[in-house]
């Protein structure tokens, strides 16, 4: 059973960088066919898809958010991590990492969640 952990500031100031760590357990996040994904959701609101990264580094984004997000990877550690710059409190909501086995959009395996502040 693949488990998922975010880890990161819980508070930013506006203007800069959010960066989140997504620590995987139970499997590789270099299997094959494997999507890992962050997700938000706004205080109010639906979720919102960030972006994924391929089990091959194959990075894929939304395009609302495309211009300030940046999702890499450390395999010998087996973590993923999501950057999005330029935050503003728009950009405050609990965020998600979560695991797609086939690339089929269903996430199967979902991380806690961590809330995410944006505020002076």
């Amino acid at each position: 059973q693949v488990q998922l952990q975010e880890s990161g500031p819980g508070l930013v100031k506006p203007s800069q960088t959010l960066s989140l760590t997504c620590t995987v357990s139970g499997g590789s996040i270099t299997t094959k066919s494997y999507y890992w994904n962050w997700i938000r959701q706004p205080p109010g609101k639906g979720l919102e898809w960030i972006g994924r990264i391929r089990y091959d580094g194959n990075t894929y984004y939304n395009p609302s958010l495309k211009s300030r997000t940046s999702i890499s990877r450390d395999t010998s550690r087996n973590q993923f991590t999501l950057q999005l710059s330029s935050v503003t409190p728009e950009d405050t909501a609990v965020y998600y990492c979560a695991g797609d086995s086939r690339g089929s959009w269903y996430f199967g395996s979902w991380g806690q969640g961590t809330q995410v502040t944006v505020s002076s």
